[in-house]
């Protein structure tokens, strides 16, 4: 099991469905569903284009840090 605390809260502070964050990721939503319910690992590139599109850094996804900011 995988765990990525922030995916959901990232996703619902925009006010967006799974399905929304799927299109961005070129993705299912069924895929998208499995990412944020640990049942799968999401890959190293959709990490990076979620920390983009949310601007956020991966530390904050990854829920090693509550800094949201970007760190480049």
């Amino acid at each position: 099991m995988y765990f990525y605390p922030r995916l959901r809260d990232l996703r619902e502070d925009k006010d967006k469905t799974q399905k929304d964050i799927a299109e961005v990721l070129n993705d299912s939503r069924q895929h998208y569903q499995l990412y944020e319910s640990g049942k799968r690992q999401i890959t190293f590139d959709k990490v990076i284009a979620l920390a983009k599109y949310y601007d956020v850094s991966i530390d904050y996804i990854a829920g090693l840090t509550n800094d949201k900011s970007k760190k480049w």
